[in-house]
């Protein structure tokens, strides 16, 4: 079986890379940014003898083509999206471009080529976005209201898998991943910026560049600066929604969404504060920086994805503490 995962250097991508890996008679492959080819391959350095590395901008449709051509997957896992909130308002219209685009490119390609792989879309719990307090915990029926260019992009994602499996019979899966954490997450990210920053402070030092762009180390104090607070979030380990990718591979009906999600809410505060708990550090503070506020952030959001366990016989596995240890442990590696 030849797997393609885009994004395969990613959080995520890289930790579905190696679960593939584990299953029997597979190839993997996997799409990478040139650019990224020696920045990113940190992630997939222990396994990345035992996968093809694919060098292919997605927004390029001919090299795109190529890319399918040569390997004529079984199963896609798309996964490569522009997903930092934050840069999705301060670039929308990139934002959009790039992740409407590369999928486009993928079904174009799979189209010209006569192919008909199993294709896992990575939608997103934000696409719900406004909620009403009402209609929690989220159901696939609830409807999309995005309030930000990610979400509106993920949005469109999702419809335009719908529409070509619709009209053109692809065999797409639709997997509404809440939020996901867990080692190798980029430290812009609210847990491992929280995590990231309890690591230094427990090193007693920081790393910076200076105006040069050399590496520079000063004293940490034990500050952490964080943004809204407040507001609560689904969470889930990284190992249970690999878990899920394959499943959703083997057991969903294509075109249907599916919740896949640990069906409780915890907030931001909750989160830091149980980090904060496992430092070795005590009288950390704790800043607002209105530079980390974001332009709106949804109060609530949980999910049922009960539609997703009765199809799969999926259940998340792995608690948040144990999530956020493993992530403050993985930052103090590095740091």
């Amino acid at each position: 079986m030849k797997i393609l995962i885009t994004g395969v250097t990613g959080f995520v991508g890289s930790h579905l890379a190696e679960y593939c890996l584990t299953k029997p008679n597979v190839q993997v492959y996997g799409i990478v940014r040139p650019a990224d080819l020696k920045s990113e391959i940190k992630n997939i350095e222990s396994i990345k003898k035992n996968i093809t590395l694919i060098p292919c901008e997605l927004t390029n449709e001919k090299k795109v083509l190529e890319a399918i051509k040569k390997v004529k997957p079984d199963k896609i896992f798309h996964l490569a999206a522009e997903n930092f909130v934050p840069l999705s308002w301060k670039f929308p219209k990139e934002n959009l471009a790039n992740n409407i685009f590369s999928e486009l490119n993928i079904f174009e390609a799979i189209k010209k080529l006569n192919l008909n792989p199993v294709m896992v879309i990575a939608c997103a719990g934000g696409e719900y976005g406004l909620v009403h307090k009402k209609e929690l915990p989220l159901r696939e029926t609830n409807p999309l209201r995005p309030l930000t260019p990610y979400a509106l992009s993920k949005v469109a994602q999702e419809m335009l898998a719908f529409q070509y499996y619709r009209s053109g019979g692809f065999k797409t899966v639709l997997a509404r991943f809440f939020a996901i954490e867990g080692p190798r997450r980029r430290s812009e990210f609210g847990v491992s910026s929280f995590a990231k920053q309890i690591a230094q402070i427990e090193k007693g030092k920081s790393r910076s560049l200076n105006d040069r762009g050399s590496s520079i180390e000063s004293g940490q104090k034990p500050i952490i600066y964080v943004g809204n607070l407040n507001a609560q979030n689904d969470f889930l380990d990284v190992q249970d929604a690999v878990r899920a990718y394959w499943l959703a591979s083997e057991k969903c009906k294509f075109g249907e969404p599916y919740n896949v999600c640990s069906e409780k809410a915890k907030s931001m505060k909750w989160v830091l504060d149980t980090l904060v708990a496992l430092s070795t550090v005590k009288n950390i503070i704790i800043t607002v920086d209105p530079k980390r506020v974001r332009p709106i952030d949804v109060p609530v959001v949980v999910g049922d994805c009960s539609k997703f366990k009765k199809q799969t016989g999926w259940k998340p596995k792995i608690p948040l503490e144990k999530t956020l240890e493993g992530v403050l442990n993985y930052w103090r590696a590095l740091v």
